[in-house]
């Protein structure tokens, strides 16, 4: 079955865009747009779109409480930030809502593919450039390193998180570290559990702000 893509932007131009732009991808279908937030949490509750395509900008309800409204309604619905900003503060507030990606406006249909496929897949995927913002940010802030792991994580759980925060799925993690995909989901449920994060996206947001991104 193809996935199910609401877009949210107030720009006509946007909309119909993305819609042209999503419709060239085998797998994915365009099921609604939407011109504010207050209706992009009506389609959703009528459509039930296995992803949103959210603006953050928008006339009445903005992104991040849109996001945040139909994520309390639609719980498995994934939401992918599409913005003009990347700025700290616009970042962390999606994320915080419970974005699972976070793109800028700038990206090409192909990676806008990839992010609504890498969410719908119960993965996170963010823009390079927010990452690399997200980066400089824990070096400006972080001058000490943590002497013990936060939460309690594990040595091996600070490895998956290190990877997660690179983009890799849980298949590609298990490559790396030579486990099977069950230890590595078992290791990812562990690391939002101890954090209380809710899933991949915000558990990326943690290891920047940590400062647990980066090899040591």
């Amino acid at each position: 079955m193809p996935i199910r893509v609401l877009i949210a932007d107030d720009q006509a131009l946007i909309r119909e865009g993305l819609s042209l732009l999503l419709a060239r991808h085998e797998g994915l279908e365009v099921v609604g747009a939407a011109e504010d937030g207050e209706t992009a949490v009506a389609l959703a509750a009528e459509l039930r779109p296995d992803v949103v395509l959210m603006d953050l900008v928008m006339p009445g309800l903005d992104g991040v409480d849109a996001t945040r409204r139909i994520l309390a309604l639609m719980p498995r619905t994934q939401v992918v930030i599409l913005s003009a900003y990347a700025d700290d503060e616009s970042v962390f507030a999606a994320i915080n809502a419970g974005a699972s990606g976070y793109l800028t406006k700038d990206s090409g249909s192909e990676q806008i593919r990839k992010a609504i496929e890498t969410v719908h897949g119960g993965g996170a995927l963010l823009d390079p450039l927010v990452q690399r913002r997200l980066l400089e940010r824990v070096r400006a802030h972080a001058k000490h390193p943590h002497a013990e792991p936060p939460h309690g994580l594990t040595h091996r759980e600070l490895e998956v998180l290190r990877l997660i925060s690179h983009g890799l799925s849980n298949h590609e993690i298990a490559e790396c570290l030579f486990l099977s995909e069950a230890t590595v989901k078992t290791h990812v449920n562990n690391i939002l559990a101890k954090t209380e994060l809710r899933d991949r996206a915000q558990a990326v947001a943690y290891a920047f702000r940590y400062g647990l991104a980066e090899e040591e």
